[in-house]
Order: C-alpha cells, then structure tokens, then sequence
C-alpha cells in the first residue's frame, strides 16, 4: 500500500500544480478577449505583442512542470519581440512558436478538467485499495489511475508544447547568422592582429636588418671591423625577426598541435605557464596580486582517445579556448594553480579550465572570454562561464564533431 500511496501523491502534486494553470488560463481567456478587440479596433494594438510575451510566461511555465513530471526537457523555440512597435507586431504574428502557444492554450480549455478527477479518486481509492491489499493482499487498482492520469496530462502537454519543425528551423537560422557574423567578426579581428605583429614586429626587424646590412656592405671596404660589428647586429636583427614570425605563426597554428596533437599541446603549454612565462603575464601582475612564480597548471585527459583525432579546426579552437582561458588565469585570478581537463564523447570534444582565483569575470572588459565565445561560435559549440565574485572561475567549453 505504501509503494502505491508514493507515486499516487506525487501524481497528485503534479495534478494540482496543472490544476492552478488551468484556473489561470481560463482567467487569462480576459486578457485574450481585451487584445483581440484592442487589435481588431486599433486603439489597443499595443497590447497584442505584450500578451503574447505573456503567453510565453505561462507555457513556459507550463513546459517546466511538464519537463519535472516527465524527466524530458520541452525546448523553447521564441524569436524576440524587440524593437519598435511595427516589428514586435510582425514577431509576434508571424512566429511560429506563437501558434504552437495558442493551439495548447486553446486545448488546455478543454483537457484541464481531467484534473479534478483526482479529487474522487483519493477517498474512493483509501477504502477499495486499503481493503483489497490490507485485507485481500491484492494490488491496488484505483490509486494507480490517479498516476496514469498524471501521465496523460502531461504527454499531451508535452505534445503540444514542443515546437514544431518550422519554429526549430528558424531558431536555428538565426543563431547561424549570429555565429556567423561573429566569426567573421573573429577573423576580421584576428587578420588585424596579425597584420599589427607582422607591421611592428617582424616587418620593423626586417628594415632594420637591411639597413645594417647595407651600411656593412658600405663599410667593408674602408672599415672592415665596424662592418664586421653592424654584420654582427645584422644577425641578432635576424634572429629576432625569426623569432617575431614563430610568434605569429603559433598565433595563427600551433606548430606543436599539428606534430604531437591536442594532448601534447595542451601539456606543453601547461608546463610553459610553470616555467618560462614572462612576468607581466603571471599571476602577481595581474588583479588580486599574489607571488611572482608560474601559474602551476596540471591537466586530465581522462578517456580521451589517443588514436582518432578531432578535425584541425576543432583541436585549434579547442588549444585557443585553455590558452586564452590560462592566460586570464594568470592576468587576473590571483590564483597560482589551474585545471585543465578535456574530456570525449560520441558528438564532440569538452574543455573545461577552472581556477581558484578572485572570479567575477567581465567578458567585455578584455577578460577574452568573447574571443573564446566567437571562436566556438563560428563551430556551431557552446561556452559556459561561471565567475562568482570570490571565485572559483569555471569555463567550459562544448566543441561538435565526428571523430
């Protein structure tokens, strides 16, 4: 009797919870009635976009009590009412989503009433399933309706709730025009980066080069140790200059990611941050202080398959992601210990980057946390950053992909 009262209340929480919808839709049916006479007339046309935003409200409402009772989430598909007056009418007309709200409003009017049912079955169900499994040691036979009938309002909501394929499709066409300007944005960005390094860096090392060069080349015949000494400054511009291009092209792609793979990379860039960082980029000059060593970072690669690799661009986002994740680290946190951990599944790639610092990350206050966001972005992935003040910091990143 026991196993059969549990389900049987809970059923009841949920029945009730769909009861007090009920009663507020059926009041809403006023609201209704005022925007449609408002539309229709003119003088409230206004309020047509303010009650679908309310609409929204409740199924929302609505999908999360189905999405407790069933155990499966009922995803949302809403475009935004923004905008001045004539756009938010057009939104709110021609969603999709929109008529999915008003088809479960309109049969919620009708299948709401079911709930009442479960008033009559509890004292009906006491004295006939107390007597058959008290006295008879029989199951239960009317308590277990009060469930099922659970079940029956939720699976229709849930149907009725769900978006259809239209509504899907159009969310997602506008977040691949989102993503997509951001990664132009991205790599416009990024083109301008490299041109600023290559102009002031390399390109800067190589005119000098040229002319000690030249000045040696004029100085050779009448001075030849002051041409030997602008050859040796030649050289060091040389090297320098070779060293400005390594630093552009591991911007660009890593060398080390193509030779030893994702793994590796992230390894040695791990014991780069321990080791050899310079000090304007380690945790005692960034906010909150701390000491002057390395920020100490260990990894987990955990189940992360050392034959199939991800593609190129996945492995170079996913490097991108715990190098500029780190770097804040060091900048910022005040922490001197990180984690870097990358985990595998069947549809991608997980990156996740937490350290124990101060938190509370701006993302637009150069903490290139939007950088990462454009640079998953552009592969159709997903980024979460959780930053409380106080920290700990935590960023995860989602990357898609067929191994």
């Amino acid at each position: 009797m026991r196993a059969t009262l549990r389900p049987a209340a809970r059923a009841t929480v949920h029945l009730l919870s769909a009861a007090a919808t009920a009663f507020g839709t059926y009041l809403f049916v006023t609201v209704l009635l005022i925007a449609a006479t408002g539309t229709v007339t003119g003088a409230g046309i206004w309020l047509l976009p303010e009650t679908v935003l309310l609409i929204r409200r409740i199924a929302g409402a609505k999908r999360r009590s189905t999405a407790s009772w069933t155990g499966r989430e009922i995803p949302e598909a809403y475009r935004p009412v923004t905008g001045p007056l004539r756009e938010r009418l057009r939104t709110a007309v021609r969603d999709p989503a929109t008529r999915t709200d008003l088809r479960w409003l309109a049969a919620h009017y009708a299948y709401a009433w079911l709930t009442v049912l479960v008033l009559p079955l509890w004292p009906v169900g006491l004295v006939v399933d107390g007597v058959r499994g008290g006295l008879l040691g029989r199951p239960a036979v009317v308590l277990p309706l009060i469930f099922r009938l659970a079940d029956l309002e939720a699976g229709w909501s849930a149907a009725l709730l769900s978006p259809s394929p239209e509504a899907l499709l159009s969310l997602r066409v506008d977040r691949l025009t989102t993503s997509r300007a951001d990664a132009v944005a991205a790599h416009g960005a990024e083109l301008r980066r490299i041109e600023r390094d290559l102009h002031d860096g390399a390109q800067a090392r190589l005119v000098a080069l040229s002319l000690r060069i030249g000045l040696a080349r004029r100085a050779y015949g009448a001075d030849p140790e002051a041409a030997r000494e602008l050859l040796t400054d030649a050289q060091e511009q040389a090297e320098e200059a070779l060293a400005e291009l390594r630093h552009v092209v591991r911007a660009i792609h890593p060398p080390i990611l193509t030779d030893r793979g994702l793994t590796g990379a992230v390894r040695a860039l791990a014991a780069g941050w321990g080791s050899s960082r310079p000090a304007d980029a380690r945790s005692g000059a960034g906010q909150g202080g701390g000491g002057g060593g390395g920020l100490r970072v260990s990894v987990r690669t955990d189940g992360f398959p050392d034959g199939p690799r991800p593609p190129a661009a996945v492995e170079a986002a996913a490097y991108f992601v715990v190098a500029e994740a780190l770097t804040n680290a060091a900048k910022h946190s005040g922490s001197d210990r990180a984690e870097v951990e990358l985990t595998a599944s069947p549809k991608g790639l997980g990156v996740r980057v937490r350290d124990e610092g101060c938190g509370g990350i701006d993302e637009n206050a150069g903490s290139g946390v939007l950088g990462i966001r454009r640079r998953v972005a552009a592969l159709d992935g997903t980024v979460r950053v959780t930053s409380p003040a106080g920290g700990p910091t935590l960023i995860e990143a989602e990357l898609p992909c067929a191994w």
